[in-house]
C-alpha cells in the first residue's frame, strides 16, 4: 500500500493579504452611500461606546446602514459581492502553482482561509474553490433570507482556534469533543512544523507568532510602498518573512514558500524515519 502524502497547510488573512483591500470597500459600502474611511470610523466608535468586539460591532452596522438605504442584504448579495474583489498580483494561478511544486516534492499542500472578513464575500471570488475550509465572519439569515444576526464571528484572537481545528483535522465548528482531545502532535494531520501562515499585519500576530512559535512559518505581505508594518513585525521575531504582497510565478514570495516546502517535505520524512526505526528497536 503507497504510504499517505504528508500534509502542509497553508493558511492566509483574505482582506490587504490576497486581496488589495478591505472586502466591505469593493462594493457594500459605497451601495449604502459611504466612503470606507467614514464606515470604519462609525464601526470603531459603535465598539468603543458600547465596550463591543469590533467585528460584532461592524456587521451591527452593515446591518443598519443597509436597512437605512432600503437595501436588505441577503446572502446571494453578499456571494455577488465577491465577483468585484481585486487581487493582488498573481494570486489567481498562485494555489495550483503551489499545489504543481508540493506534488513534486510528495507533499499534499491544502489551503485555508483565515478571514475576519465575510465567508460570503469570499465564496462569491474567483478563487473560492482553491480552498479546502474557510473560517470567516457569517450572518444567521431569517424567513426572508436576510441578513439579522451574526451566524459565525473570528476576530483577532480566535483566529487561533482554526489553526488548531486544521492541526487536527476537526474541521466542523459543532464538533468541539474531538479538538479538544489529547492527540500526540506527530500524528495530527497537519502538524504545525507542517503549517505556513500569511497575514498582512498586527491583526494576524496572534495567529503568526503560534505558528512560528511550534516550527511552522509566518510571513507577512505587504503593499507596495507599505512595508513598515512587515518589516516590524520582522524585527520583533513575530514573523520569519516580510515580502511585498506579489503571488507572480517566479516572485519573492513563490520562492520563499516553495523554499519552505521543500524544508517541510525533508524535516518531515526524516521524522517518519526516526518514528520508524524507534517502532523497530521496540519490537
Amino acid at each position: 500500500m503507497k504510504p499517505k502524502r504528508p500534509t502542509i497547510a497553508l493558511m492566509y488573512d483574505f482582506d490587504k493579504t490576497l486581496c488589495t483591500k478591505d472586502m466591505q470597500e469593493y462594493t457594500f459600502i459605497p451601495n449604502v452611500g459611504m466612503d470606507a474611511k467614514a464606515f470604519w470610523s462609525e464601526a470603531s466608535a459603535l465598539a468603543k461606546d458600547n465596550g463591543m468586539d469590533g467585528i460584532l460591532a461592524y456587521m451591527l452596522l452593515m446591518i443598519r446602514k443597509a436597512q437605512a438605504a432600503d437595501k436588505p442584504i441577503t446572502r446571494q448579495s453578499f456571494v455577488s459581492m465577491g465577483k468585484g474583489i481585486e487581487l493582488f498580483p498573481g494570486v489567481e494561478g498562485w494555489f495550483e502553482r503551489v499545489n504543481a511544486f508540493g506534488r513534486e516534492q510528495g507533499v499534499k499542500v491544502e489551503h485555508y482561509i483565515i478571514s475576519s472578513g465575510l465567508g460570503e464575500i469570499i465564496e462569491g471570488s474567483s478563487i473560492y474553490r482553491s480552498f479546502t475550509r474557510v473560517f470567516a465572519c457569517e450572518f444567521f439569515y431569517d424567513a426572508s433570507g436576510v441578513a439579522c444576526w451574526p451566524k459565525n464571528v473570528v476576530n483577532y484572537t480566535t483566529k487561533t482556534q482554526f489553526l488548531f481545528r486544521i492541526n487536527k483535522g476537526v474541521l466542523d465548528l459543532a464538533e468541539d469533543e474531538a479538538l479538544n482531545r489529547y492527540t500526540p502532535e506527530d500524528d495530527r494531520p497537519v502538524p504545525f512544523r507542517n503549517m505556513i501562515y500569511i497575514g498582512d499585519g498586527l491583526t494576524d500576530v496572534p495567529c503568526m507568532k503560534l505558528v512560528k512559535a511550534n516550527g511552522g512559518y509566518s510571513i507577512a505581505v505587504y503593499r507596495p510602498r507599505s512595508k513598515s508594518t512587515g518589516q516590524s513585525l520582522l524585527q520583533d521575531d513575530r514573523v520569519n518573512f516580510a515580502l511585498p504582497a506579489d503571488y507572480s510565478e517566479g516572485g519573492s514570495l513563490e520562492q520563499t514558500v516553495q523554499g519552505i516546502i521543500r524544508k517541510m517535505a525533508a524535516e518531515d520524512a526524516l521524522v517518519r524515519q526516526e518514528r520508524k526505526q524507534l517502532a523497530c528497536a521496540k519490537k
